[in-house]
């Protein structure tokens, strides 16, 4: 039975917005070398009073519900896997025409963007087959799990047909 322990820490209203098929990239200054991993949901962002102002008007509702995740003692509730399809390159300034793939607003994106080039994560999102309380190590961007989440049964969250459709507008 396959399993993973690495994760990716993520504000959990992305986790969501990626598990939802709502979004399908991640825009980051760096690249990664991790071919896949967990989505590990994260709440930092929304302590801020103004978070959220970080994501576009029409997805501030959904955002605002899924701003926490479920929360046990120490453990959150992970739901979703993630494979790396690609790693492109884009200048900063060209992000906002990536926008109807994201749902932060194109400023909250560039606003945190400290190089010329974006790195743009396409990733493959599937759903486990069950929800899985997870604790994990520290780590700003990765982690390890403190117990290995079976990768049995899970489903893509979009159709094959849907995710073409979407990467091939990206690229």
């Amino acid at each position: 039975m396959p399993e993973i322990t690495k994760c990716l820490n993520e504000w959990n209203a992305t986790v969501e917005a990626l598990g939802q098929g709502k979004q399908t990239i991640l825009i980051r200054n760096y690249g990664t070398n991790l071919p896949n991993f967990i989505l590990y949901p994260t709440v930092s962002y929304a302590n801020k009073d103004d978070f959220l102002e970080s994501f576009q008007p029409k997805y501030r509702d959904f955002v605002e519900e899924n701003a926490l995740p479920v929360k046990e003692n120490s453990k959150f509730m992970v739901k979703y896997f993630a494979k790396v399809e690609k790693v492109i390159e884009k200048p900063v300034s060209r992000v906002g025409s990536l926008k109807n793939h994201y749902i932060w607003t194109s400023e909250h994106v560039k606003s945190y963007m400290n190089t010329p080039k974006a790195k743009v994560w396409i990733l493959r999102v599937y759903e486990l087959e069950e929800p899985v309380m997870a604790g994990r190590t520290r780590g700003m961007r990765y982690a390890n799990l403190l117990e290995p989440v079976s990768l049995e049964g899970i489903k893509p969250v979009l159709s094959d047909a849907e995710f073409n459709k979407i990467t091939s507008s990206i690229y």
